[in-house]
């Protein structure tokens, strides 16, 4: 088993469980199934698997449409006695110029409703994007049992 890794904010500890490259429709559908079965394994109620599911979703495609490839690395976290969720997505793409306005409700660079990142965010109970132009971006979604 692999070691837990500090997480980024310095607040508890995950454990990734599962790790999928992203660079096709297909491997989308590979993510969230990773994703719903361990959230099921978790403990998290059907409704909530299927959010879970929807927000990688979301982030898989992004990584797909903007950056062509990158990884998504699932686990468990834990701070205290709360235990929860974890989906890191990575990529080495072209990054997000300007991430407030990325966040915005209705913004989209290409003809899309503008719902993907903030929809993914809103799905979640913590959300936490960092990106560099040229260097690529990072998303980092946490679903809290209750």
């Amino acid at each position: 088993m692999k070691r837990p890794l500090k997480e980024v904010k310095g607040k508890g500890e995950i454990v990734i469980a599962v790790r999928v490259p992203i660079s096709s429709v297909a491997d989308i559908v590979m993510a969230r199934q990773k994703g719903r079965e361990l959230a099921l394994k978790l403990g998290f109620v059907s409704v909530e698997v299927t959010v879970i599911a929807a927000a990688i979703s979301e982030i898989a495609r992004n990584i797909v449409d903007y950056a062509q490839q990158g990884e998504m690395a699932m686990g468990t976290t834990r701070r205290g006695r709360h235990q929860g969720m974890v989906i890191i997505a990575r990529d080495a793409g072209p990054g997000i110029p300007n991430v407030a306005q990325a966040m915005q409700y209705g913004y989209s660079t290409r003809q899309a409703l503008g719902s993907g990142l903030p929809g993914a965010k809103w799905l979640m109970d913590e959300f936490d994007i960092a990106s560099k132009p040229r260097k690529g971006t990072t998303v980092v979604m946490k679903k809290w049992l209750p």
